[in-house]
């Protein structure tokens, strides 16, 4: 009987695996928010879509691609403009900026192509570019590419998006 159950739990795990980002497994089984909840890396990030009342949103059907910035990529913005748009009277400069990050569409890195032009769910494009494998959007790298979630496609990368 104990034989049964490992094998059920190795299969179970064979067929969810996932990415590790932030120390926790990003599987597909979870959604967007879901899975960057359990990213240590992504500690800002979620503090800043819960302070946007975008959880719902991003944890909708979708699907969604996602560049998500660690929190190594928030601290490159002032501290006092961080501070600043995490305020609730901020709340529709930072919806825009983290709208900004979002894209519809499941896209993997592999669709990403140099030169590509993507309209963001907040309305402006952002500008794709591919050097020496690496992708990058708006001069930011994609440090973690195809964490795949049940609504989405999320890419980690290294600096936050702004728009115009």
């Amino acid at each position: 009987m104990t034989d049964t159950s490992m094998k059920d739990t190795s299969m179970m795990a064979s067929s969810d695996k996932g990415v590790e980002v932030g120390g926790a497994m990003m599987v597909p089984s979870k959604n967007i928010v879901e899975n960057a909840v359990n990213s240590k890396d992504h500690t800002t990030l979620v503090a800043a879509v819960k302070a946007a009342g975008l959880v719902e949103t991003l944890s909708g059907k979708g699907p969604f691609t996602v560049f998500a910035p660690t929190n190594e990529a928030f601290d490159k913005v002032p501290k006092a403009t961080l501070e600043n748009l995490m305020k609730p009277a901020m709340k529709a400069d930072l919806t825009k900026i983290l709208t900004y990050h979002v894209v519809s569409g499941a896209l993997k890195a592999a669709d990403l192509k140099d030169g590509m032009e993507l309209t963001t769910v907040q309305g402006e494009k952002l500008k794709v570019s591919v050097k020496d494998g690496k992708v990058m959007i708006n001069g930011s790298t994609v440090t973690i590419p195809d964490i795949m979630d049940s609504n989405g496609v999320t890419h980690v990368i290294d600096q936050v998006l702004m728009p115009k």
